[in-house]
């Protein structure tokens, strides 16, 4: 019998919002009906300041460069893999401004599609829990 493994991960995520509307971008999973959308960001490489792994997966996820982020809060969850495995993930939630770049999808990543959503409804959309609860950090702030 195999063990189970527990991990934890750190992560940073970004909340745009424009003209009342929101980025997002929709994981690449299949496994996901409807598909689920989630802020862009992702996990710290060894080294990395939380804000230096926000840069760089934001431009990874949209092709955008963001700048002056600014720290919304931290949540927390704990999931279980297919596998058994527990999963903690700890996520840094910061609002950002848009610098430069062209919006684009990512490739090959865990994402495959970006797009704005009017902050008013989201409510039919799969939006991911941990971005609901960043955006209504942001709605407070």
């Amino acid at each position: 019998m195999s063990q189970r493994r527990e991990q934890t991960t750190v992560r940073a995520y970004g909340v745009l919002i424009v003209d009342a509307r929101v980025l997002l971008v929709r994981s690449s999973s299949p496994d996901f009906q409807p598909p689920l959308w989630w802020l862009p960001g992702g996990g710290l490489n060894f080294g990395e300041t939380p804000e230096q792994a926000l840069a760089r997966e934001f431009a990874e996820e949209t092709g955008l460069v963001i700048d002056r982020p600014t720290l919304l809060g931290v949540t927390s969850d704990v999931r279980r893999r297919d596998n058994g495995d527990r999963l903690h993930t700890v996520r840094i939630h910061y609002r950002v401004r848009r610098r430069g770049g062209a919006l684009r999808d990512e490739t090959s990543g865990t994402t495959d599609q970006t797009r704005w959503f009017p902050l008013g409804e989201l409510d039919d959309t799969n939006v991911a829990d941990y971005a609901r609860a960043a955006l209504s950090l942001a709605a407070e702030k």
